[in-house]
Order: C-alpha cells, then structure tokens, then sequence
C-alpha cells in the first residue's frame, strides 16, 4: 500500500509539472520518452520492492491516463502499444495447458458465458443509475462485459505463489481468454443495436460534407434554434449538429442544413472544422448526461481558440462545470423563468421600479449562492441568501441580518 501511494503522489508532484515543461518545448519525441520512462521506472521499483512488475506497470498507466497531457501521450505511443500489447498476448497464449482445457471445454465456455453475462448486467445498471438511458446503458455493458487482461496477471502471480493450483490457472486463464475472444462478436452486436436504434439515420449527411463556417451549433432543439438563428441574422455561417434524425428531418422541412452526429466526439468536432471555428456551442439537453466536465474539458484543451459555451441541464450541472474556461454556461431555463417571474409580479400589482429591484436582487443572491453551493460541494450552502430565508426589504428599510 506504501509502495502504490508513494507512486501515486510521485506521478502528481513530478510527472504534471515535466509534461508542462515538455509541452512547451513542443516536441513530441520527448513525450514518447517521458511516457515510457514513467512505466519502465514505476515498474523497477515495484520490483526492487519485491512486489509485482506489472502491479507498477499498471499504477504509471493509471498516472498517464490522468495527465492533461494524456491525449497527446495516447497518440505518440501507441506504436508501442500495439506491438508490447501483441508480445503480452502471444506469452499468455503459451501459458495455457491445453490439455487441461480441452478436458474441460464445457467449464470454461460456461464460466465465460457467465462472467460476459454478469458483467454486462452489472456495468448496465451501474451507467442507469448514473443518468445514462437504457439503450446507451446495455450498449456500453456489453462492450465492457469481457474479463480483463490483468486477469492473465493475477492468475499468473497466484499460481506462482502456490495460492492456485497450475491446473486451475490456466481453466481460468482460458476463461479471460475465450471472454476477450467474444469481443468482435459484441462490437458488431453494439453496432446493430445503435443502427436500430437510428433507423432514421440511413442516408443522412455527416458533417464531413458541411462548408468551413466560423461557429458550431450542437444540438439543434428548440434552444439551438434560436442561437443558430441570431448567428443567421448577421450571415454569420453554421454548421449545426444533431443526433435526433427526427430532428434533422424536421429541420429540412424547414430549409435548415442538419449534420447527423454526435457533437461531443472530438474526430467528428474536428470534420466539421472546429480547429477554424472562432464559437463552438454545446445547446444539446444533456439528456443522457453526456455533457460531463471531462467531455468538455476536452473540448476546450482540443479547440483553445474556439469559445466554448455550454447550456448546462440544471443548476447542479452548471457547479460541475465551474471552473472551466467556457465563455459561457448558461442554465437552460433560468431566462425564462425570471421572466415569468417578473410577469407574476406584474400581475400582481408590483411597481415597474419595484420589478427590476426584486430582479437585480435575485441574480445577485443567486450568483453568490451557487459560488458558494461550488465551493462546498452542497446545495445548502449559502441557503440564508435565499428569499425564502430573508425576504426582500422595503426600499429604504434597513437591510435584515443574515440568518445564523
């Protein structure tokens, strides 16, 4: 546990600041060497420790994957990747006895069967309870329901250890095998899933086919279209993306130019020219809590020169999203409901003057509500500011004080 820890506070305080220094010297043969360099040296003191290579190996990945620079990193080594990842597997395949697994066929194929099937349910229900839909949910519990290949390296290291017999390592072995085989099978399945559920989609242009424009509009639902429309008005060129082929259909009835696809991919951000574009807006309705703070992080770090701006769902998304350089983010109701309020109000006898103080006194408290409810992780935070807690004063009375 020292040894992980250790490693884990080395990778924070050392490995961030060296990719920063690297990046500024922008040559990317340096992050290949840094890379490599991190898991060769994690994985010796693991060994120097007498504990697991590939245990050191594994925590250096999990320190790379969290790196800003983790992008670029991805890219530069993947050659090795590829080539260390098809040596690993060539060595666990001539680990097997395979005797011992053809003597049992049926034990395996079941175990398999039964890891892939518990696996998906598990990993589905996971992404529902995470906001995810049900289509979106099974899909990503089958593409994630094969045994991993670190399994390869416990069984191996559990053998070693007399912990588990050489006959049962590799029937278990075999498992994580015949498991990861399945892949292809279950990719082409997730496939047809998506295909049916976008029967609509056949036949719709991506945004490969879109001209150069100097803003991107996601989503294209009753809040894009009327930013992409002010955006029109000053013959400011468009290219607007949605995933709903009902939507696009609609569109054209219309004379509006649709793209099918996803916005939030970043190849497919890149297609419609997002490295040209001076506004990329994000007005989708986040309805499969796909607008996470990592997706548009990623945006942003991919697209800097770009303004970024988010229609956040509610005001618990908008908290996730703070503290990232967006030019803007923008609950999707929060206009519209100041307006109505401003209407009851109205209608209530209120005096115009008396209208716009309440107005300005609620977007203040509010503001200094959700810095607060931000900064502690709670929506209780800053709850005395609240008018339900300390109502408006009469103009000219002295200000109530704050509730303790």
């Amino acid at each position: 546990m020292a040894a992980i820890v250790g490693l884990v506070l080395v990778g924070r305080l050392v490995l961030n600041p060296l990719f920063r220094l690297i990046g500024r010297f922008g040559e990317r043969e340096l992050f290949v060497v840094a890379g490599l360099f991190t898991v060769v040296a994690a994985a010796a003191v693991m060994h120097f420790l007498h504990l697991s290579v590939a245990l050191g190996a594994f925590v250096a990945g999990v320190m790379l994957a969290e790196s800003p620079y983790r992008h670029e990193l991805e890219t530069d080594v993947e050659p090795f990747r590829s080539i260390l990842l098809g040596l690993f597997f060539l060595s666990v395949g001539m680990l097997l006895d395979l005797p011992v697994v053809a003597a049992r066929p049926g034990f395996v194929i079941g175990i398999a069967v039964g890891v892939i099937v518990t696996k998906a349910l598990l990993i589905a229900g996971l992404a529902r309870i995470f906001g995810n839909n049900w289509p979106r949910s099974v899909r990503l519990g089958l593409l994630l329901s094969q045994a991993g290949e670190f399994g390869f390296v416990l069984f191996a290291q559990a053998t070693a250890a007399g912990l588990v017999l050489p006959a049962a390592g590799s029937l278990f072995g075999a498992v994580v095998t015949l498991s990861m085989a399945t892949t292809p099978f279950l990719m082409r399945l997730v496939d047809w899933l998506e295909k049916r559920e976008d029967r609509g989609a056949e036949g719709l242009e991506g945004p490969e086919k879109s001209p150069e424009t100097s803003a991107i509009v996601v989503g294209y639902g009753r809040f894009g279209q009327t930013v992409a429309q002010m955006l029109m008005a000053k013959s400011i060129g468009v290219t607007i993306i949605d995933k709903k082929p009902a939507m696009i259909e609609t569109a054209q009835e219309f004379g509006t130019k649709v793209y099918y696809g996803d916005g939030l991919r970043l190849d497919l951000l890149r297609t419609a020219g997002a490295e040209n574009a001076k506004v990329i807006a994000f007005c989708n309705d986040n309805e499969g809590g796909e607008m996470t703070r990592e997706a548009v992080k990623a945006v942003l770090k991919t697209f800097p020169q770009a303004s970024v701006m988010v229609r956040a769902f509610d005001r618990v998304h908008l908290m996730k999203l703070r503290g990232l350089d967006l030019t803007l983010a923008e609950r999707e109701l929060f206009e519209s409901a100041v307006v109505m309020g401003k209407a009851a109000l109205r209608a209530s006898g209120i005096q115009p003057g008396e209208i716009e103080r309440v107005e300005r006194e609620y977007r203040l408290r509010d503001c200094e509500r959700l810095e607060r409810q931000a900064e502690n992780g709670d929506l209780h935070a800053g709850e005395e500011r609240s008018f339900a807690s300390a109502p408006l004063p009469e103009p000219g009375a002295p200000p109530a004080s704050p509730a303790k």
